[in-house]
C-alpha cells in the first residue's frame, strides 16, 4: 500500500530529488548505480513501471492521490508518496507541465553499444546534440518510425533529463540506447570507422554537392544502416560527412535550406527504415 506523507512545505529531505538536486546530481555519473531520473505525468510513469523501471518515491497533488494518479501510485507499491496542495507545488519550476504527478525512479544499468546494435538493422546516431527538447523529439520519432536503437556521441545531452523524457512522451524509456565509448576527439576522427566496426554502413544527414535525396533506393537497400544527425546550426563534423558511406539530404521547397534536426530525423527515419 502507498505510504501517503502530507507535506506543508518543501523542506523535507525526501523532496531533494524534486526540488534541490540538479540534473547532473540526479544522474550521478561518478556512481551510476545511485543515479535517479524523474518521470512526469501518470501516463509516462505508468509506461516506465510497465517497462520495469524501479520507483523510489512519488510527489503529487493531494487530490490526485485518490484521483487520476491513483492507479500509478498503487503500482509503485510501498514507496513514500509525498502529497501537497497545488498552491505549494506550483512553486516548483516546470510544475505546470507535469499533470500533477512526479515519480523519482532508479536509473537503469547503462547499455553498451554492442548490446544496442546486436540484431539491429537501423539505428540513429546523434552527434553533439545538446538540446534536451530535440533529443526527446528524436527519440519519439525513432521509437515510432522503426529505428532499432539510438547511439549518442560523447557530448550529447542525457536522454533521461526531465525535459527529454517529457518531450519523448516516455518513449526514451522504451527504445534501446547507449553512449558511444569514444572520447569527443576520437569520435570526430574515428567515429565512422567505429560504426563500420559495429557492422553498419553510414548515412550522414548533410547538405553537400554530392548529397543524395533521402528517398534514394540505395539507402533502403542497405542491410544495416546508421543514420547520423548533427546539432542545430553547426551540423555534423566535416570528418563525419567526408568519411560516411552516404551523404543524404531532404529536398526543400520555397528557398528553405533545412529543417529542425528533430523534424529531419522523423523524415529520415521514415524514408530509410
Amino acid at each position: 500500500m502507498p505510504r501517503i506523507i502530507n507535506i506543508t512545505d518543501l523542506s523535507d529531505e525526501g523532496l531533494d530529488v524534486y526540488v534541490r538536486l540538479t540534473e547532473a546530481q540526479l544522474r550521478s555519473r561518478a556512481e551510476a548505480e545511485k543515479g535517479i531520473f524523474i518521470a512526469e505525468s501518470p501516463k509516462v510513469i505508468k509506461l516506465a513501471l510497465e517497462a520495469g523501471y524501479t520507483p523510489l518515491s512519488v510527489l503529487t497533488e493531494k487530490k490526485h492521490a485518490e484521483g487520476f494518479g491513483r492507479e500509478v501510485i498503487e503500482m509503485c507499491g510501498d514507496v513514500p508518496v509525498y502529497a501537497a496542495e497545488r498552491e505549494l507545488l506550483a512553486g516548483l519550476t516546470g510544475y505546470e507541465l507535469t499533470r500533477g504527478v512526479l515519480c523519482a525512479m532508479k536509473r537503469p544499468p547503462e547499455r553498451t553499444e554492442e548490446e544496442v546494435c546486436a540484431g539491429a538493422r537501423r539505428i540513429a546516431v546523434l552527434e553533439n546534440i545538446t538540446d534536451s527538447t530535440n533529443i526527446g523529439a528524436i527519440f519519439r520519432s525513432a521509437a515510432a518510425l522503426g529505428m532499432d536503437g539510438v547511439l549518442l556521441s560523447p557530448s550529447c545531452c542525457d536522454p533521461l533529463y526531465r525535459r527529454s523524457i517529457r518531450v519523448s512522451m516516455g518513449t526514451v524509456l522504451l527504445i534501446p540506447w547507449a553512449r558511444i565509448n569514444l572520447s569527443h576527439e576520437k569520435w570526430r576522427t574515428e567515429g565512422i570507422s567505429h560504426m563500420h566496426k559495429l557492422g553498419f554502413k553510414t548515412a550522414a544527414m548533410a547538405l553537400t554537392d554530392n548529397s543524395i535525396p533521402v528517398d534514394d533506393p540505395r539507402l533502403k537497400a542497405e542491410e544495416r544502416l546508421a543514420v547520423i544527425l548533427g546539432t542545430e546550426g553547426d551540423g555534423l563534423f566535416p570528418e563525419t560527412v567526408a568519411n560516411s558511406d552516404h551523404t543524404v539530404k531532404i529536398p526543400m521547397s520555397r528557398g528553405v535550406d533545412s529543417l529542425n534536426v528533430a523534424a529531419a530525423a522523423a523524415v529520415a527515419f521514415y524514408m530509410m527504415k
